[in-house]
């Protein structure tokens, strides 16, 4: 397999932030969403083609349920009705079932919500997708309670990373993410509430953002209160920002939701960063695996080369000094679980829990109000020490995911009997506990044939700057859109 030092380079030149977007190809969800709105393929024939594949590629598990009849009804409304305007107007589209989907159970991945009844209403951002014009197939899988890093539960199996069938692409967000990189839907959903979009994308080859926590307002309250956010996954740059301005705005009830899109408040970026960070822990939790580091310092380095700027490297005793964000988000996040579900529900329920979920759960049944709330009052400090880091626009570079990768029913390796992992292979968490906007983007790939993410955090509210930093990388150092042996879904455009 490639490394990013192989992958090609562009002349550095003068940057212009805005510029690289009107050199890269379209995406696969503008494109098939052009098309349709301009008549040139049918709504039908395009979910028809999604069908197919997701159907043909049983392999990778990554449907939690199937809308197909639906879809095509939708698909055929849409192609008798001939005005739809909408910026993602037949697009075939997966829900994680973490979201509701009106009509739909939300079972969560979990064999104790197998009778869930229909929710009553789309959730925020499946609705908003909807009124986009997305045509939903069905809804992707997700580990229980979407609590796990890797894709697998006891209602409906394992998910495979198309990437390579032994791994995992990831969670929370895996069904959703391994769709996307084999071209099986033009979109599907993803939250983060510890790195559920960003971990899946860099195991699976895709760009993702997790936007500053409010930003894509949250209705109801998520079981981590204020850790947790939808955000977009996407084979492209292209696709990224359209799906952030379909998914963006304000919502009633959200107290951190800004009172207008977050577009209106922040012009496109036209400066390079003043001072780049590298880390390549912000948490004490052990040193990087060599393929790991190589890569990762391979695309620090082209990252600054790219955009001109110095580098500080720091280490990870060097970011908290009054506690560890990582350690604190179990604490907060497993406490806020169990409150959620109901304690009562969880005792009652635990034999029928993963073993994951398990050990998640029985944390939060353990933990003491003197301990959540010293967590909580942590989260203070963490967000006071990264804003004085990153202010006068400065930017942190740090692997994705601080590991090479991990077997499809989460085993670190064939010989493990531990299906959970560990925290050191975690390098997410603390972006949600402080609110910053993160992203990952695609650079190479690792022996095991996974891709490897470089994950960009900047200043609250910079979302849209990191989009635009995301289009100067994919311009200079392009991505497969899609795993090797699969093609995008935009190709059904090819055969008409």
């Amino acid at each position: 397999m490639v490394t990013g030092a192989s992958l090609p380079r562009r002349p550095l030149g003068r940057l212009e932030l805005v510029s690289p977007s009107e050199s890269l190809a379209p995406g696969a969800v503008s494109s098939i969403a052009r098309a349709v709105r301009e008549r040139r393929v049918s709504a039908t024939a395009v979910v028809t083609a999604s069908i197919e594949r997701l159907e043909h590629a049983e392999v990778l598990n990554v449907t939690a349920e199937k809308t197909y009849d639906e879809a095509l009804r939708e698909a055929r409304r849409i192609d008798d009705d001939g005005s739809g305007q909408g910026a993602l107007l037949g697009v075939p589209t997966l829900i994680k079932d973490l979201e509701d989907l009106a009509g739909h159970p939300t079972r969560k991945g979990s064999v104790a919500l197998r009778d869930a009844p229909p929710a009553q209403a789309n959730g925020v951002v499946p609705g908003r997708l909807i009124r986009a014009g997305a045509v939903v197939v069905g809804k992707s899988t997700l580990p229980e309670f979407a609590i796990e890093g890797y894709t697998a539960n006891l209602l409906t199996g394992v998910t495979r990373n198309p990437w390579n069938l032994d791994y995992s692409p990831g969670g929370s967000s895996g069904g959703s993410a391994a769709a996307l990189a084999a071209g099986l839907v033009g979109v599907a959903t993803a939250t983060d509430g510890g790195g559920s979009v960003r971990i899946p994308a860099a195991l699976c080859g895709l760009v993702g953002l997790k936007p500053t926590n409010g930003v894509v307002g949250r209705w109801p309250a998520p079981d981590w209160i204020d850790y947790s956010t939808d955000g977009p996954l996407a084979t492209s740059c292209d696709d990224l920002r359209l799906l952030v301005d379909v998914m963006c705005g304000p919502v009633g009830g959200d107290p951190t939701s800004p009172p207008v899109a977050l577009a209106s408040q922040w012009p496109r970026h036209e400066g390079r960063p003043v001072q780049l960070f590298a880390a390549e822990r912000t948490s004490p939790l052990g040193p990087l695996s060599r393929p790991v580091t190589t890569l990762f310092h391979e695309a620090v380095g082209a990252f600054a080369d790219r955009f001109d700027a110095p580098v500080k490297w720091l280490d990870a005793e060097s970011f908290f000094t009054d506690g560890d964000p990582d350690l604190d988000w179990f604490t907060v996040t497993s406490a806020e679980h169990v409150a959620a579900l109901g304690r009562y529900w969880v005792r009652e329920h635990m034999d029928e829990f993963h073993v994951a979920t398990q050990e998640f759960l029985v944390t939060g049944l353990n933990v003491t109000i003197d301990e959540y709330l010293a967590a909580r009052r942590r989260r203070y400090l963490y967000v006071r020490s990264l804003d004085e880091l990153l202010s006068h626009d400065g930017l942190l570079l740090t692997p994705t995911v601080a590991s090479e990768g991990w077997l499809a029913d989460g085993r670190m390796n064939a010989d493990s009997d531990v299906h959970g992992l560990a925290p050191e292979v975690y390098s997410t968490a603390m972006q949600n506990v402080t609110g910053n906007p993160a992203l990952s983007v695609p650079f190479g790939y690792l022996p095991s044939g996974l891709p490897f993410g470089l994950q960009i955090t900047a200043e609250h509210y910079h979302d849209y700057r990191l989009l635009d930093i995301a289009e100067v990388m994919e311009a200079a150092y392009p991505w497969a859109r899609t795993a090797d042996g699969y093609e995008g879904l935009e190709t059904v455009l090819d055969l008409v």
